[in-house]
């Protein structure tokens, strides 16, 4: 049976992850849905599924079709050969369920197969199996959730940490979508009055003065603002961060990761060269995940597998978030800092001076302070054999993303990049707007900036959406959900 089917198909797909488990569940949704579900269940009580008082639970034993209908009941060989499993069965009527549809649920025992039989007997029923999303896109195409609810529902399920799933049940319940359709509204009520004014021009009728739509869009202009400027913190706590130990052989880097995760991941040896190849740890620091990337020591060397480590360390250190560039004390000491490090250093490095338990504190300080004043970068003493300064590390680090004050019940926070790019588009056509007031143009091409000014909002919500944005953000998700 094909894939892609129209929006009045019944449509089936198992709910639950893939795996045993105590329970699994194979969900149905759609016109047919109650029908299809009867010829796959059999009531305990022998009471018709339609009948049955809507979302309720009730035993039933689950049936493989096509199967025999028997004269009197369920035979013997209906026992041994079309019985799938017991469970429980819920009915719950449209409106009243998740995408708004008709829908029945077979809550079964979690065993693969037992699971994949029942889905296949709903497709043999008359069902067809459910696309990525597709019973979120329903919830959304049926007014059950706006687009930003919609994407939310992924968001709770990939939610990384205590913060991110806070951020993402404020989104599910609709926090996000009714601030961006509060700033809508009022984009598109002082377009209306523009619009007006456009239209009655000749009787000399002004709806809003330019001095009033400047205040207005300027109000707007710095709400979305605030909103982008929480887009970092966001996007760190819905993805995590990608932190990645860079430097020479023997600074300590495999020591740093093991000391920072508490565990002996990494192989530490006085042999240079140790690690070939990227290791990575995922931690959890202040809300924030984060996945250290342990890499090779950066040096010159004819060693061909040691030569791939350090590319493979390169291109970590290019795509990670944050790169601490690891030093080692005793060597700046004799022979200064390596030469490798200035060219490297940028806003996304931090530099770590590690073995500092070497120096008397005096000197370390001392040392630290000239150190900052080469480099014009801030740098961060730690030993690892002590474990002084581990935790001002990781202080440092997740102040890049996370503010002192931030919580996750502070305002709309932003995780999305499709909606940061939304409101990006909305305020530099609101910027547009203003500047065009300042030069006196006519009235007219303040209503196009405007009009595209609140489609870009639009977007975030889903009333001004295309369908190929639709396809790919559905695409995201599993079958099922």
């Amino acid at each position: 049976m094909p894939i892609d089917g129209s929006p009045d198909d019944t449509i089936c797909a198992i709910a639950t992850p893939v795996g045993e488990g105590g329970i699994g569940i194979i969900r149905i949704s759609g016109p047919n849905a109650a029908d299809i579900a009867s010829k796959v269940a059999r009531l305990r009580t022998s009471e018709s599924l339609g009948a049955l008082p809507t979302h309720t639970l009730h035993l039933a034993d689950i049936v493989s079709f096509p199967h025999p209908e028997p004269a009197g009941g369920v035979s013997q060989a209906m026992t041994r050969e079309h019985i799938i499993d017991e469970g429980l069965v819920v009915y719950m009527k449209g409106p009243r369920s998740f995408t708004a549809e008709d829908v029945v649920e077979f809550h079964c025992h979690g065993s693969t197969t037992v699971l994949r039989r029942v889905c296949e007997s709903c497709i043999a029923a008359g069902a067809r199996l459910a696309q990525p999303g597709e019973f979120t896109k329903r919830a959304f195409l049926n007014g059950r959730l706006d687009l930003s609810q919609a994407e939310a529902v992924l968001d709770t399920i990939k939610a990384k940490s205590e913060f991110a799933l806070a951020i993402a049940h404020r989104q599910l319940r609709g926090d996000l979508g009714r601030y961006v359709q509060e700033l809508r509204t009022a984009l598109l009520s002082l377009l209306a009055r523009i619009e007006a004014g456009i239209d009655f021009s000749d009787e000399d009728i002004s709806f809003v003065t330019r001095g009033e739509i400047r205040t207005s869009l300027e109000a707007i202009a710095n709400q979305i603002q605030q909103v982008l400027d929480t887009a970092q913190t966001g996007r760190a706590l819905r993805d995590g961060i990608r932190v990645v130990l860079a430097g020479p052989p023997n600074v300590g880097k495999s020591s740093l990761l093991n000391s920072l995760i508490r565990d002996n991941r990494a192989i530490v040896t006085d042999v240079p060269g140790t690690t070939r190849d990227l290791i990575e740890e995922a931690v959890i620091w202040n809300g924030l995940p984060i996945t250290l990337v342990d890499t090779a020591g950066l040096r010159e060397t004819v060693d061909v597998v040691e030569q791939e480590g350090i590319k493979r360390s390169k291109d970590a250190q290019a795509q990670g978030d944050l790169t601490l560039q690891v030093v080692d004390a005793v060597e700046v000491q004799k022979t200064g800092v390596p030469a490798f490090v200035f060219p490297l250093l940028e806003a996304k490095h931090l530099v770590v001076l590690n073995k500092i338990d070497v120096l008397t504190p005096v000197a370390m300080q001392s040392f630290c302070h000239d150190l900052e004043e080469r480099l014009r970068q801030r740098i961060l003493p730690v030993s690892t054999k002590t474990g002084e300064g581990l935790e001002e590390l990781k202080t440092a680090i997740t102040s890049r993303f996370l503010t002192e004050s931030f919580e996750s019940n502070d305002g709309v926070v932003i995780t999305n990049v499709r909606h940061r790019v939304a409101l990006d588009q909305a305020i530099t056509a609101i910027k547009l707007t203003l500047s065009s007031i300042e030069r006196d143009a006519q009235i007219e091409l303040l209503s196009v900036d405007l009009r595209d000014a609140a489609d870009a909002l639009g977007e975030i919500i889903g009333s001004v959406t295309p369908d190929d944005v639709l396809e790919r953000i559905f695409s995201d998700f599993c079958i099922g959900k």
